[in-house]
């Protein structure tokens, strides 16, 4: 990787410098982060998968992603948040996921946070995407020096704070800006990376939920 961030693979293709190289972390970072969403039930899995990792690499729960869904129930919060405790005891004895029972926890109460915000506010995509930063509170420069800094945002910070009144857990600032990225509420990828470019056109063409 140069001092760009961008990392070039035997065909001379440039990406973002955090995947690697692996081949199944480079599709996720080719083909899913940062691309914009509104499937409520995707947008759960990604906060609750972003909580799992505090602690851990993203790789580490990319790699055992499919088993969090078969555990899980596809993240579908409506089926989640019907877990009981006899869940909780298959879900932590269960070694393809990660068995920290307060994340585990955490999850089947944010199920039933996010019944409730969708009560209210009609969707989970209209709640997050009602925080798009504006352009001008995003940095002015979209290079790997200025991006590497950003660990959390104003935005990001505004949306933790609420969903902790609301009774959320397991979403601190940090976790909800790893949140924005991968969800496409902010593209992250460095300039001079070809992603960052498709990314901006999928951008412009989304549409974006309204609160209802």
């Amino acid at each position: 990787m140069s001092e760009t961030g961008l990392l070039e693979d035997e065909n001379g293709e440039l990406s973002c410098w955090w995947h690697g190289g692996k081949p199944d972390y480079k599709a996720y970072h080719d083909n899913e982060w940062g691309v914009p969403l509104d499937d409520d039930i995707r947008l759960f899995e990604k906060i609750c998968l972003e909580g799992f990792q505090a602690g851990l690499s993203w790789y580490t729960i990319l790699s055992k992603r499919e088993n969090f869904r078969k555990a899980f129930a596809g993240f579908d919060f409506n089926i989640v948040a019907k877990f009981t405790p006899e869940d909780e005891e298959r879900l932590v004895k269960d070694a393809g996921i990660v068995r920290h029972i307060g994340k585990i926890r955490s999850t089947i109460n944010n199920a039933n946070r996010a019944l409730e915000l969708v009560e209210e506010k009609g969707s989970l995509a209209a709640y997050f995407w009602s925080h798009e930063p504006s352009i001008e509170a995003r940095p002015e420069q979209a290079d790997y020096a200025s991006l590497r800094q950003i660990t959390m945002s104003d935005a990001s910070k505004a949306i933790s704070k609420d969903l902790k009144k609301r009774g959320w857990s397991f979403v601190g600032p940090t976790t909800v800006y790893a949140f924005m990225q991968s969800s496409g509420i902010v593209n992250d990828h460095v300039e001079g990376c070809p992603c960052r470019v498709l990314r901006e056109q999928q951008r412009s063409e989304f549409i974006r939920p309204h609160l209802r």
